[in-house]
């Protein structure tokens, strides 16, 4: 068989040259669109105003970055700070208490499921790992409010999470182990209570030493772009919240998801996936991608700009900024046919929701959209100051999820929300 591969291989007259030009210059720059630079033309007919992007660095927080820069678009327009940002490392601080938190309420709770049990297995993966859904910041938001980077900002840690995630997965695996084996030997109620007490002041001396300790207390000082100087002293950060993001109810939200794996117009959930005890369940509502686009066009159009969760590793050129499901021919570069629908990438494991960014603007040419800005949160020295172009249909085959005002819903899709959600297994495609 061996003998037979090889002689194929060089019988191809073609397989010499492509030898060469792949082994030199490597698979993606031999398999790029020459015409891309041209077609994603960083040019948008619908565009809300942004500042300089921030720069998440070695972390998995994107999700947390994602949801403050859509909050702090909002403070820039309607206080005149076009490049003010809000602390990721505070939520982050309060994301660690609070996975470690309900992770021993799990494990206290399936103690009597073997290790192998897929949901066991599942809480165990990665307990103090980055990753996250919109719904996790959000209540992290409501319930800790949040703070000017002013106040408290990046560490050495926050910017490089791996040792971190390292430490609290060693720390949280052995406490559930612990845990399980005090309600599996008949512990009392009062012995686990005393006992997940003590672990988790642990983790918030890990998370305290890691990040720092948020102050409880900060004064807002700040000169606005027409460089008028402002003081706001003594504020909390739910103070902070309330007075300066009152137009904002992150209750008025909701995930719409295209996840052509499930049925359509149904409402799904993945409670397996919350970081807070009694925050918002994270919910989708799956519908189709032009119901997606149509829902963030309108948003775009009133000056918002939208959160989504996306493939982002898949036909990405990260030094120029450009997305497009064709940036890359595989498929005329081997000789193959590596085609897959969408819903067969996400149940073959293919497609992931691996991302989030901000969607900034659209392009639209005869009422159609053509391709998207993106606001990414790796820093300004990759793609356009930091900025992104997103081919439509990048967009439609690796964007899965868009968090949307339920005011830009039709009244049908608003009807959709009253339907009770289907519980989704704690590995289904969108976790």
């Amino acid at each position: 068989m061996l003998h037979d591969l090889r002689k194929q291989y060089e019988s191809a007259p073609e397989s010499s040259i492509l030898e060469r030009a792949v082994t030199q210059n490597g698979i993606n720059n031999v398999a790029k669109d020459k015409d891309i630079k041209t077609k994603l033309n960083p040019v948008f007919s619908v565009e809300v105003e942004t500042g300089n992007v921030s720069n998440q660095k070695r972390s998995g927080r994107c999700w947390l970055f994602s949801i403050l820069n859509t909050l702090k678009h909002r403070f820039a327009k309607k206080y005149n700070v076009k490049n003010f940002e809000l602390s990721q490392n505070y939520l982050f601080f309060w994301d660690k208490i609070e996975r470690a938190n309900i992770f021993y309420d799990r494990m206290i709770a399936t103690a009597g499921l073997p290790t192998n049990d897929r949901t066991v297995s599942f809480y165990l993966d990665g307990p103090g790992t980055d990753g996250g859904q919109w719904a996790m910041a959000a209540s992290l938001v409501q319930k800790y409010g949040v703070m000017p980077t002013s106040a408290f900002s990046e560490t050495n840690v926050s910017e490089n999470t791996t040792d971190l995630n390292e430490v609290l997965n060693l720390k949280l695996r052995r406490d559930g182990m612990k845990l399980r084996e005090m309600v599996n030997n008949d512990a009392t109620d009062e012995d686990i209570n005393a006992a997940r007490e003590k672990m988790l002041s642990e983790v918030y001396r890990i998370a305290g030493y890691s990040l720092g300790v948020p102050p409880k207390t900060f004064d807002f000082e700040y000169r606005d772009d027409k460089k008028k100087y402002h003081l706001d002293c003594n504020l909390t950060p739910n103070s902070f919240y309330a007075k300066y993001f009152s137009d904002v109810d992150l209750n008025d939200y909701v995930v719409l998801s295209n996840s052509p794996d499930k049925a359509m117009n149904k409402r799904y959930s993945m409670s397996a996936q919350n970081n807070v005890v009694g925050g918002i369940n994270i919910e989708f509502l799956n519908l189709t991608m032009p119901e997606l686009k149509t829902a963030a066009i309108e948003q775009l159009k009133a000056g918002e700009t939208v959160w989504f969760g996306n493939d982002v590793t898949r036909q990405l050129s990260r030094k120029e900024g450009f997305l497009d499901a064709n940036l890359y021919h595989y498929d005329e570069l081997f000789n193959l046919n590596l085609s897959m629908t969408k819903a067969e990438r996400l149940a073959y494991k293919q497609g992931e929701v691996s991302h989030a960014m901000t969607l900034t603007g659209v392009d639209l040419v005869n009422d159609k959209p053509t391709k998207w800005k993106v606001e990414n949160s790796w820093g300004d020295k990759n793609g356009f100051n930091g900025y992104f172009v997103m081919a439509d249909n990048w967009m439609d085959e690796y964007v899965y999820e868009v968090v949307i005002n339920k005011k830009f819903l039709t009244d049908s899709q608003r009807e959709l929300l009253s339907l009770a959600p289907e519980e989704l297994k704690p590995w289904d495609s969108l976790a």
